[in-house]
């Protein structure tokens, strides 16, 4: 019998189960940005500082105030971050998630707009502060959008790991973009994945790239044979050894957004008919699903409900 009983999905947690991050984002709804601030100042490691920007950037209403933010603190670089990473998010919320085809030219001219006022936020920051490894990881998130070609989108990347070499989320956008979808190919995307996953401290969450890389030929592959995918063999076994090494490794530790990166590895493992290691993934979770990728399962349905399925799955058929 497994622990969890209850036939409603659970909800789904903007904060990710962060205590930081739920004080934050409590902070930017009411449009605080002296308590937004302190939040965000305590977060000294970059890898922090990005899962709550992660989070921030969800926050529909930080365009419509953070000017008085900007003009109250003229000589601190981090409201103008703000506004460069919400406003990553914000462009692509004008997009939308449609593929190219199905996108409108007034969405896409929105789309275009915003990422200017991002990407101009974001130099500023770099310009006044050259050390700050945050507004240079959104630059990243913002290349695909702005397509820019393979020499920048590569030099904006290593701007950041030469200054945090294991950052997440910096290592995570440019996967997207080395995806056959965006500007790379399954070579690219694979073998990027496995070099970082290879140089990846043990207990990392880094390793959740190879997730990221199956997952992402598991959605571009034809219904018909994207199964066979994530159940070959040697897939299931690369899939067990990133989360060896990642969250089943003695050294994890739990922290910042790491639900969302587990969720990945609990839908690829279920994927790939690993039940009981999904099932260990789900015991570390709890209710904690992520939008993402449960919302990959096919469009209009309730990713909180198929994160429950899968867990019920996974628990029954658990060895």
């Amino acid at each position: 019998m497994w622990p969890f009983t209850r036939s409603q999905a659970p909800a789904i947690d903007p904060a990710f189960g962060d205590a930081r991050a739920r004080v934050l984002l409590d902070a930017l709804a009411k449009g605080d940005w002296r308590a937004a601030r302190d939040v965000f100042a305590a977060a000294q490691d970059p890898n922090a500082l990005a899962y709550l920007m992660e989070a921030a950037a969800e926050v529909d209403s930080i365009q419509a105030w953070i000017g008085d933010w900007i003009a109250a603190e003229p000589e601190s670089t981090l409201p103008v971050l703000v506004r460069g990473c919400s406003a990553v998010a914000w462009a692509w919320r004008a997009r939308g998630a449609a593929g190219a085809e199905h996108t409108g030219q007034e969405q896409f001219r929105e789309f275009f707009r915003r990422l200017k006022i991002a990407e101009n936020a974001l130099d500023e920051v770099i310009e006044r502060d050259p050390a700050d490894v945050t507004a240079r990881t959104w630059l990243v998130t913002s290349a695909r959008g702005r397509q820019v070609d393979q020499q920048e989108a590569q030099d904006r990347f290593d701007a950041v790991v030469r200054r945090c070499p294991h950052h997440v989320v910096a290592h995570e956008q440019r996967l997207q973009y080395l995806c056959a979808k965006w500007f790379g190919s399954d070579e690219q995307m694979f073998g990027f994945a496995r070099a970082a996953t290879a140089a990846a401290p043990k207990g990392s969450l880094l390793p959740v790239l190879v997730a990221h890389a199956h997952v992402e030929k598991w959605l571009a592959l034809p219904t018909v044979i994207d199964e066979a995918h994530m159940t070959n063999p040697e897939v299931r076994a690369e899939l067990l050894a990133a989360a060896e090494q990642s969250i089943f490794h003695p050294d994890f530790t739990p922290s910042g957004n790491w639900t969302r990166r587990a969720n990945f590895f609990a839908m690829s493992l279920h994927l790939a008919g690993e039940h009981s290691a999904a099932a260990r993934v789900f015991d570390l979770l709890g209710d904690q699903p992520s939008e993402r990728p449960w919302n990959y399962l096919g469009r209009g349905n309730n990713p909180a409900a198929r994160f429950a399925k899968a867990r019920r799955d996974a628990y029954a058929r658990r060895r």
